[in-house]
C-alpha cells in the first residue's frame, strides 16, 4: 500500500465518518461505492470491508456530542442494536451467496428508493 492509497482511504474514511455523524446514515452509502469505484473492489469485497469498520467504536465520540445534547435514546438504540446484529448475521448469510452483480444491483436499489423518498417527502 503506497501514501496515495493510505490517503484515499483515509479521506474516504472521513467522509463516511462525517456523513454518519451529521447525517445518521451509515457510512456504507460512502464506503461501499468508493472502495468499488475507486479500488475495483467486487461488491462483496467492498460491503464485507465497509462491515469490518463497524467493528470498532467509530461512533463514539459523535454518539458522545449527540448525548449531551440529550439527542440519544438508549432504551432504542439498546433494541436497535440487538436487531441489527441479527439482521446483519442473517443478511450477511445471503448476500454472500449471491452473485455479485445481483448484490451490486440491490445496493444501488436501495440507495436509489432511500434517497428518492428523502428528496420527495414533505
Amino acid at each position: 500500500m503506497n501514501l496515495s492509497d493510505i490517503l484515499l482511504l483515509a479521506a474516504i474514511g472521513i467522509s463516511a465518518g462525517f456523513v454518519a455523524g451529521s447525517m445518521g446514515v451509515g457510512g456504507g452509502i460512502i464506503i461501499v461505492p468508493a472502495l468499488v469505484f475507486f479500488y475495483g473492489m467486487s461488491q462483496h469485497q467492498a460491503q464485507g470491508t465497509s462491515l469490518a469498520v463497524l467493528l470498532f467504536p467509530i461512533g463514539f465520540l459523535a454518539v458522545f456530542n449527540y448525548y449531551k445534547k440529550g439527542y440519544v435514546n438508549f432504551k432504542f438504540a439498546l433494541i436497535l442494536i440487538i436487531a441489527f446484529v441479527l439482521g446483519s448475521y442473517f443478511g450477511s448469510l445471503i448476500s454472500v451467496n449471491l452473485p455479485a452483480k445481483t448484490l451490486k444491483k440491490l445496493f444501488g436499489i436501495l440507495m436509489l428508493a432511500a434517497g428518492t423518498k428523502m428528496i420527495l417527502d414533505k
